[in-house]
This record gives structure tokens, C-alpha cells and sequence, in this order.
């Protein structure tokens, strides 16, 4: 395993996609992987781009590799796909729009399946990313699926959040949803030659106008990502935001939520296996026979689990 880490850390792609895979499938070796990469995480940046499908989420992120590219950058891209109800694994769907940078060496595309996480991001995306960033990756890209809670779940891992409305297409309406202006660091109006463009722009400045003064305003950008028009503006937005987060509290601040959540997650992860096997143990036929007629609850019955797994220790 040692071998296997060193030559990721070097940098090689067959490397580093193996260690993705074993942590993705929790390996036995997962944990001990993670341990031995943490301390070279931390350098970074984790760019999460997210919107309603159909946004041009993947052909914007494809210009926008290129456009890092061009500043030396070394790039790794998650693309986080739905997960397929038959084989469990991604559909694949976005690296089909990035093929122009799948033999790129300075580039690393991965997709993830969601794995049945209800926010749509795995605590494998996560773990891929610190990899990703220990293996000499600049600039990270996490592309969401973009329904449901994942548009907010990816302001835990990202360090900037680019949120994609598109005109015509009822985002008038979700960034009027709780939570979806709070996540955006950066607003991108994709699809922008469409009628509706400037009133949705004009919307969404509204609306941060509404939330009063901030230290970083969200800039809001509008972009053709088909065309690449805009593309070089979002780059330098991104690249102010980064900066903004390096030398402001916020920043400082945002860090140590992250540091936070780490822990929390493992802790719930690592539980939640115990909880699991102490359950599998105690589930028999006369147990579901006597919850099936109502003999017991499943309350008493999950907390006589939970008192007996905590009294060991």
C-alpha cells in the first residue's frame, strides 16, 4: 500500500484512481490510506459547481479547465452522476462532455456515483477530493448532480461554490429556495444569449441586495459556455474568491467548519458500522415476529441496541 501511495503522490493517474477506488468501495485499507495522504492536503482549491440539470454544468466546467489550464494549473474533476439503479456505479454522463481533456496528464477526471447519499454527494467525493489534493492537484472541481439538498451539501466541501441559473428555465423560482442564495460564492448566468437573461440577472442582484452588506459579494456573471464567452471572467472570479478566503476571517472561519465536519463524519460513519453489525446480530425471526405484532416497539428495540453497544465501553 505504501508503494501504491508514494506513486500517487508522484502524481501518477493509475495511482491515484486505484486509491479513489478502494476508499470509494471502503477497502479494509481505506482509513489507512487516508491517514497516510492527510498531511499532504490542504493547498488546493475546491471549486464546486452545481445548478438544476440542464445548466451546461459539464460543458462549462470543460472551459473552464481549459481556461486554468492556461495559468499552469494541474486540475482534478469530480463529477458526481446520479448512481445507476442496476449497476450501482455513475452513469458517466458528464465525462462523455470532457473528452477533450481525458488523455491531458496535468488533468484528472473521475465520476462518482452518489451511492445513495440523500444529499447527492458521498462522503467518497469528500474523501476523493483530499486525495485529489495530496496527489498535486491546484484546482479541484466537484460537479454535483444538482437536484434536491446536493446544491446545498457542497458548500461543506468546497471552498467556492459557483451556482449556475440558466434563463427559462424557472430559476427565477429556485434561488428563491432557502438555502440556495446563502451557498453561492459565485453566480453564473450560463445560457446567457437566451431571452431572460438580463431580467434574471437583474433578479438575482435583487435578491443579494436584500441581504444587506456582505464582506464578499457574490459577482454575477454571465456566461455562453458553449461558445466560451464569459469563461475567462468566471475564472477570475473564482480566483478573487480564493484570494478574498485566504486573507479574511471568513476564510479562517470556513476552514475549521470543515476541520470540524472531518471528524464528525468519520465518527458517524465508524458508528454507524457498529450499529449496523450489533443489529444484524439481534435481527432474527422471533425479533420481527414480535415487532410485526406489536409485542415490542421499534424504539425500545433500537435503544436496548444502543445501550448495549455504549455499555461495553
Amino acid at each position: 500500500m505504501n508503494f501504491l501511495v508514494k506513486k500517487a503522490l508522484d502524481g501518477d493517474h493509475r495511482a491515484i484512481a486505484r486509491l479513489i477506488s478502494l476508499v470509494e468501495n471502503e477497502s479494509s485499507f481505506a482509513s489507512q490510506i487516508m491517514k497516510e495522504l492527510y498531511a499532504y492536503t490542504g493547498n488546493a482549491h475546491i471549486i464546486g459547481i452545481t445548478g438544476s440539470p440542464g445548466a451546461g454544468k459539464s460543458t462549462l466546467l470543460d472551459k473552464l479547465i481549459s481556461s486554468f489550464k492556461k495559468l499552469g494549473k494541474k486540475i482534478g474533476v469530480i463529477a458526481v452522476d446520479p448512481t445507476s439503479p442496476f449497476s450501482g456505479g455513475a452513469i458517466l454522463g458528464d465525462r462523455l462532455r470532457m473528452q477533450s481533456h481525458a488523455l491531458d496528464p496535468d488533468v484528472f477526471i473521475r465520476s462518482m456515483g452518489t451511492r445513495g447519499s440523500l444529499g447527492g454527494l458521498s462522503r467518497a467525493a469528500y474523501e476523493a477530493a483530499m486525495i485529489l489534493d495530496a496527489c498535486g492537484k491546484d484546482v479541484i472541481f466537484i460537479e454535483t448532480v444538482g437536484v434536491g439538498q446536493s446544491e446545498v451539501d457542497i458548500v461543506k466541501i468546497a471552498d467556492t461554490v459557483c451556482l449556475l441559473l440558466v434563463p427559462g428555465m424557472g430559476d427565477d423560482v429556485q434561488i428563491m429556495k432557502a438555502g440556495i442564495m446563502e451557498i453561492a460564492d459565485v453566480f453564473v448566468i450560463n445560457k446567457a444569449d437566451r431571452e431572460g437573461a438580463d431580467r434574471l440577472v437583474a433578479e438575482v442582484n435583487v435578491m443579494l441586495d436584500l441581504c444587506g452588506s456582505m464582506a464578499w459579494r457574490p459577482p454575477v456573471i454571465e456566461t455562453i459556455a458553449e461558445s466560451g464567452e464569459g469563461i475567462e471572467e468566471l475564472s477570475k472570479a473564482l480566483l478573487d474568491h480564493k484570494k478574498y478566503l485566504s486573507e479574511s476571517a471568513e476564510g479562517k472561519k470556513r476552514f475549521k467548519a470543515r476541520i470540524k465536519m472531518e471528524v464528525e463524519e468519520i465518527l458517524k460513519r465508524e458508528i454507524a458500522k457498529i450499529v449496523e453489525e450489533k443489529w444484524k446480530e439481534c435481527c432474527d425471526e422471533d425479533l420481527i415476529d414480535a415487532l410485526s405484532a406489536r409485542r415490542i416497539d421499534p424504539y425500545t428495540v433500537a435503544g436496548k441496541i444502543l445501550s448495549d453497544i455504549f455499555s461495553r465501553g
